[in-house]
């Protein structure tokens, strides 16, 4: 129960319980918490004090609400490491988590201006181009769009599936490709009326806006990828460590 003479502010004590339930597993996932006039009557607080305490549970993507019906605890949020490269089944896999994809386009096409310079080609050069939704346990996770240099993996798309195979998984068994490293921004953005429709978010959702470059051992970037993860189900970790300044 809350206690009005905490020095907490009341809607904080109502957060720290709804948060503490919804780890205990008390408030379970995609199941309704109770309303804001229930947590009202319990707490002997108004509405607007148990509105703010939702309002910042569901920015922190603890719950989130459906029109006319209330608020719902939000899927935990996965985490992929910093620290190695790996492609998102291979991360599901880890997880213990079930990945697959919607291949929304496959085909050949000549290479813009910005894919060209990615990749270090001649504008027009053939590359692959392969746009998925990544699911998770059939939850839409990602839009991804990758580019792959077409002369380093012929017939890619005539004998592969990747609905259900790994693109990483083909490139280094059937075409000997060995990626080594990869260069990686991450910026947070709003998402806009395409990310809103395929990530099946609501508008003003955050989104992970991800470009990477992969090189393979011969350090030649073969692949260039834009993606949009959802801002609510995904986040990235790494471990920092304190590097000593030198003495002079």
């Amino acid at each position: 129960m809350t206690k009005h003479d905490s020095p907490l502010p009341l809607y904080v004590q109502i957060k720290d319980y709804v948060r503490l339930n919804i780890q205990k597993g008390v408030f379970r996932v995609n199941t309704r918490i109770p309303s804001e006039r229930q947590l009202a009557q319990q707490f002997s607080v108004n509405r607007l004090t148990v509105s703010k305490a939702l309002k910042e549970l569901a920015q922190e993507g603890m719950i989130y609400s459906r029109v006319g019906k209330g608020s719902y605890v939000c899927p935990p949020k996965i985490n992929q490491t910093l620290q190695s490269l790996s492609s998102f089944t291979e991360e599901m896999k880890r997880r213990g988590q079930r990945a697959s994809s919607r291949v929304l386009h496959a085909e050949i096409e000549p290479a813009g201006e910005e894919v060209a310079e990615a990749l270090s080609i001649l504008p027009g050069a053939e590359v692959v181009v392969l746009v998925r939704l990544r699911l998770a346990d059939d939850d839409v996770i990602a839009l991804e769009k990758s580019h792959i240099l077409n002369a380093l993996c012929p017939g890619i798309l005539l004998h592969h599936d990747f609905s259900c195979e790994s693109l990483y998984h083909v490139l280094r068994e059937e075409y000997g490709l060995r990626m080594t490293y990869a260069h990686q921004t991450i910026e947070a953005q709003v998402a806009n009326d395409t990310d809103h429709r395929m990530l099946e978010t609501k508008g003003g959702a955050p989104i992970l806006s991800i470009v990477r470059v992969t090189y393979n051992d011969q350090d030649q970037p073969f692949e260039y990828v834009r993606s949009a993860y959802r801002g609510d189900r995904y986040r990235f970790y790494t471990v920092l460590r304190l590097v000593e300044p030198q003495q002079d």
